[in-house]
Parts: structure tokens; sequence; C-alpha cells
């Protein structure tokens, strides 16, 4: 490592602002053009940028120095983007269509515009209303083994097998544990309905 890295190494140890001022600047446009190379998509990679500077701004004291700056934030930005990538294929991000899309190239009409209006009744309404004052305390009611996929698997997004790995059980028992926690959900808003 050459002096200059050095000594702005020893000043972004040392939280100086300017110094990360500087470290941006000088390594933007690289991190940026990484993550875009590989998102394809300029939002993303400017917020994998952004990340990939909080991160290393935050583990800026654990920078051993075996490789250059640039080459760290680079490795960082290369798997922020992949995780992006993923979080997005997951969730099938690539074959989503946008309801503002206009309907042609030369229409002023959106999808939006076409599609038929599902408004809700009143008596829908208060059902809606109803089910979403109850759900929590359905699911609060859960045996723990059961609230505890269900989270996982709506709140936290796992898939079967991450929820199987994070609770050193099967994923056939994951299976079974969200179905009995759906089934017990159902039974649970019927008696409360009541």
């Amino acid at each position: 490592m050459n002096v200059e890295n050095a000594e702005l190494l020893e000043r972004l140890k040392c939280g100086d602002n300017a110094a990360f001022g500087e470290f941006v600047n000088t390594h933007w446009d690289k991190v940026y053009n990484r993550a875009n190379g590989l998102l394809n998509n300029r939002e993303d990679a400017e917020e994998v940028a952004q990340d990939t500077f909080i991160r290393a701004r935050k583990s800026i004291g654990n920078f051993r120095g075996e490789c250059s700056l640039s080459t760290w934030l680079y490795h960082i930005a290369t798997n922020l983007a992949h995780n992006k990538h993923w979080y997005w294929w997951r969730r099938k991000r690539g074959s989503s269509v946008s309801l503002d899309t206009p309907l042609s190239e030369d229409a002023e009409m959106t999808i939006a515009d076409v599609l038929p209006s599902e408004d809700r009744t009143p008596a829908q309404e208060a059902v809606n209303v109803e089910l979403m004052e109850l759900l929590p305390r359905a699911i609060a009611s859960l045996p723990p083994k059961y609230g505890e996929v269900l989270k996982l698997r709506n709140e936290d997004d796992l898939s079967y097998e991450e929820i199987a790995k994070r609770m050193n059980i099967s994923v056939g028992t994951v299976k079974s544990r969200l179905s009995r926690a759906r089934e017990f959900l159902r039974e649970t808003l019927e008696k409360m309905r009541k």
C-alpha cells in the first residue's frame, strides 16, 4: 500500500469525515459501474453503491490491508449486488409489469386504466377491517413453534430451506408446521368472529 493510501486509511479509521468524502469521490464511479454492470438497473446500482460505502465505513476498522482499498470496495459492491440480484430473482421482479406501463409506445392509456375496478362494497370493507383487527391477536395465540415458522415465512420472507436451517428442523417439518399454523389461524379467526 502506498504512503498516500496508508494515510487515507489511517484517517478513515479515525473517523475523519473529510477523508470519507474523499474516499467516496475517488471510488464512487468504479463501485457504481460494477453494481450497474451486475444489476443492469440504475436505481438498484445507486442503492448498492451507497450501501457499499456505508458498509465500508462501518467496517473500515477491520480492514487488514491484504488488498487495496479499491479492491476491497469492489468485493463489497459485488457481494451486495449479488445479494440484491437474488433478492429480486426470488421475487420474480423481472417478470413483473408496472400498472403505469403505457399500453403501447404512443398511447397515453396505461394498464391501470383498462383493468376492471374492484371497488369493495361497504360490507366487504367491514369484513376486511374486522379481519385486520383480529389477525394480530390470532397470530399471537399460536403455539410458539407455529408462530415462529409463520413469522419467518411471511414476515422475513425466508425459503423453506432457510427456515429449516435457522430452526434446525427438516424442510418437511417446516411445511407441516406452516400448514398447521394456517389451519390453526383459520379456526381461531372463525371462533373470534362468532
